[in-house]
């Protein structure tokens, strides 16, 4: 499979090294062009490649957005269409400014990618975790307090595809239901940021409205 990243920053690339470390292609883009990633892709080796913002949305059988919330409307639509569509952001309004939608409560940063990608299925993911830890916890399936990581989005099909790769990554997964439960383990949240098994974090899932 092929894995175009939109973003090559902490969370970006550490997902790059997983994908490959797993035999998973990647392009890597980011909004300084391409030639500012030399070093990585040579530190990644064959499977990875890097190009522009619309080149890795082409490219990908599977996209990652991990870039900062105010600028989800540079992503492109057109090439992401029929395309499944990861989200790793948060909404923090000190880096990325008030957002009136966000602040109310009426809608969640990923929703907000969702409307501006129509034609793709968004799957909210890789938001919980510190990329170092992403990095460094994964362990094979089985292993005892593997930890887990949340999802969440509004089709199945796509859903069981981030929870493949999750699970190749190194971590387990808990669905925690349609796109806008992303509100569940956003930052604030019991889910946020700390160090789960699969039924510690159902149970703090649970526990939060």
């Amino acid at each position: 499979m092929r894995i175009g990243l939109i973003g090559s920053g902490r969370i970006g690339s550490a997902l790059a090294r997983l994908a490959v470390g797993v035999g998973h292609e990647v392009v890597l883009a980011n909004s300084r062009g391409p030639e500012t990633l030399t070093d990585l892709v040579g530190e990644l080796g064959p499977l990875a490649s890097a190009s522009t913002v619309t080149g890795a949305a082409e490219a990908g059988d599977v996209v990652v957005v991990t870039i900062p919330l105010a600028a989800y409307a540079s992503v492109p639509a057109e090439p992401l269409a029929g395309k499944v569509v990861i989200d790793t952001n948060n909404y923090y309004p000190d880096r990325d400014g008030h957002i009136a939608e966000l602040d109310a409560g009426s809608t969640t940063s990923s929703e907000l990618l969702a409307a501006h990608l129509p034609a793709s299925s968004v799957v909210k993911a890789f938001n919980t975790i510190y990329f170092e830890h992403l990095a460094s916890q994964g362990v094979p399936s089985g292993s005892p307090d593997r930890r887990a990581l949340p999802i969440a989005g509004d089709d199945a099909d796509a859903k069981r595809l981030v929870e493949a790769l999750i699970d190749a990554f190194g971590f387990d997964v808990v669905d925690a239901g349609p796109l806008a439960a992303g509100a569940r383990f956003q930052p604030g949240t019991p889910a946020y940021n700390v160090r789960m098994t699969a039924a510690e974090l159902r149970a703090a899932l649970d526990a939060t409205p």
